[in-house]
């Protein structure tokens, strides 16, 4: 690729983290070939994976990097000072893993994974700031930058800190745009504040918001009738001023085909979309609803094995959809063989590495209360 990736990427991202899977649980490698060369075929190249991410690294190698010019696509990769990581030593030997499992070369952006209070000194007790630093200077990565899920104050402070960082990754959706902890606009204003480009993450909230509730479709369908659903959400955040690249998680051929479809020639929302994505969000504000992704961080090291993304999904089935029969089945599915809601001890592991800030244990005993 040519130019400067902090400007000139294009404005969607393919997010690597929710994989097609086998049946075997493994990622399907053919399908993702197929997704990947749809999306190159579009004129986007921009990738992001992480070292936790399952199975994710080794894809990319097979699905890109072993089919494709290096230059052809940028990559990113994520360096993570909790998950998978006991000190300074294990933690720094991710980046040789990850160019190891992905088999590029080098890392083009290189970001420190989900700072948030429960994990942030441990970046600073294990040196990864200096490191992530020798190792731009190294050309082993070209880009740092970190990714971000607290508030706005630990951000401004953390930007202040470390100005030498070339980017920062938000969670930026129109459903969070003016949540009370996700911090979407106040976050994104502070690192604009710092002249800092922006990487978007969950535009679509896990997929929540291609499958919003029935009053939320109504105003966006009402507006364009032939704009798909997560179409409003990516091009909302693509829209705003200093958005580098806005990372879709995209499972099938079917969501790459809708994405390359609007962002492939992207133009930004008019204030008459504007103006429909507002009503939208103070409709989906008014919904109770377990504001999960499904990123899967809560389920390791849960001491009774209790899979928490999935019990919440049944439970959003009654919030959401007043479906309270399809809940306790998806519910039943989901603990058989693990733990069940009420089996939580309360710990709260799950609660100290959770993106969105859920309140994991309250939630749990009201799955337990209505689905078990």
């Amino acid at each position: 690729m040519s130019g400067d990736a902090l400007t000139n990427t294009p404005k969607l991202g393919f997010g690597l983290m929710r994989l097609p899977r086998l049946k075997s649980g493994k990622i399907d490698v053919e399908q993702t070939s197929q997704m990947v060369d749809m999306f190159l075929d579009a004129g986007l190249t921009y990738f992001d994976t992480a070292y936790v991410y399952e199975g994710s690294e080794e894809a990319t190698r097979k699905a890109l990097v072993e089919r494709h010019p290096r230059d052809s696509f940028t990559l990113a990769s994520k360096i993570n000072a909790r998950l998978g990581c006991v000190d300074a030593k294990t933690c720094k030997a991710q980046l040789q893993e990850s160019l190891r499992r992905t088999g590029a070369g080098y890392l083009d952006f290189y970001l420190l994974h989900a700072l948030q209070s429960s994990n942030r000194d441990n970046y600073d007790r294990y040196g990864i700031w200096d490191f992530v630093r020798e190792q731009k200077k190294r050309g082993v990565v070209r880009h740092v930058g970190f990714s971000f899920h607290d508030s706005p104050q630990m951000l401004d402070e953390l930007l202040t800190l470390h100005p030498e960082v070339d980017f920062v990754q938000l969670q930026i959706n129109y459903a969070d745009w003016e949540s009370p902890t996700v911090f979407s606009r106040e976050n994104y204003e502070v690192a604009r504040s710092h002249g800092k480009p922006v990487v978007i993450m969950e535009p679509v909230k896990g997929g929540r918001l291609a499958n919003p509730p029935r009053e939320v479709a109504q105003i966006l369908r009402h507006a364009n009738p032939d704009a798909s659903l997560a179409s409003w959400a990516i091009r909302f955040a693509a829209s705003l001023d200093g958005v580098m690249t806005v990372l879709s998680g995209m499972s099938t051929l079917d969501q790459v085909r809708d994405n390359v479809g609007y962002m492939g020639d992207f133009r930004p929302l008019d204030q008459g979309e504007r103006e429909a994505v507002e009503r939208a969000r103070q409709a989906l504000a008014g919904v109770e609803q377990v504001p999960c992704t499904a990123c899967r961080y809560c389920v390791e090291g849960c001491p009774r094995d209790i899979p928490i993304p999935d019990v919440f999904e049944a439970l959003n089935q009654e919030l959401l959809w007043g479906n309270p029969t399809r809940a306790r089945k998806e519910y039943a599915e989901a603990v058989r063989g693990h733990g069940g809601a009420g089996d939580c001890i309360g710990c709260r592991r799950c609660e100290g590495t959770c993106p969105q800030h859920i309140e994991v244990t309250s939630w749990l005993r009201r799955a337990a209360r209505d689905l078990a």
